[in-house]
């Protein structure tokens, strides 16, 4: 199966204050356009090439690193992208806010660790929100592997994702990954959230 970038779900400046136009077409079409090309390059004449994305980030490790660098960005990014919007300020609600506060506490708690687990990532990754043996838990991954992979360390069903990347902060935020990080909440689309809890 050849992939393809889709269009972003909404427009290059909808995110505007918290991540600017311009950092939205640099990592839309520059670097998520990227791990398509490279993707369908690494699959191209092999017994993987008609495999889902998903089939493909499963057995990431197993196959190459080629596919686990690109379609594990290719995943990631899609994903991303869908989990966005300008939510004004809004916290989860009803059976999703529950079970973070049944998880962590409060929701407070939980932006505390999730801010912790991408400030803290090394380098390059992302940091999760994850269904993990029926409960919420925090992980972060380096660089473009995510908790559906055969190689995560911790394994489970992402509902959230932030992508720590520099190029996901650097034009607007520079080496400033918290203020990035806390930005981010302002943008997260809270009921695409709640519609990934509902499906576990």
């Amino acid at each position: 199966m050849v992939f393809t970038l889709a269009p972003l779900p909404y427009a290059y400046e909808a995110l505007e204050p918290h991540i600017d136009t311009e950092t939205m077409h640099i990592h839309h079409d520059k670097h998520h356009q990227a791990y398509v090309d490279n993707v369908n390059k690494a699959i191209a004449g092999t017994a993987h090439e008609n495999k889902t994305i998903e089939e493909l980030v499963a057995n990431a490790g197993s196959i190459s690193p080629a596919v686990r660098n690109n379609g594990g960005g290719h995943w990631n990014h899609t994903f991303f992208w869908d989990s966005l919007q300008n939510n004004n300020g809004a916290k989860p609600t009803g059976k999703l806010a529950e079970a973070i506060d049944a998880a962590f506490g409060s929701f407070d708690v939980f932006k505390e660790k999730f801010n912790a687990a991408g400030t803290t990532r090394f380098g390059s990754g992302w940091a999760w929100l994850i269904i993990q043996d029926g409960k919420l838990a925090v992980s972060s991954t380096p660089n473009q592997d995510n908790p559906l992979m055969d190689v995560a360390e911790v394994k489970g069903t992402p509902i959230l994702g932030c992508d720590v990347w520099e190029h996901a902060y650097y034009l607007k935020y520079q080496n400033k990954r918290p203020a990035y990080l806390e930005a981010f909440w302002n943008v997260v689309n809270w009921h695409k959230v709640a519609e990934r809890f509902e499906k576990g």
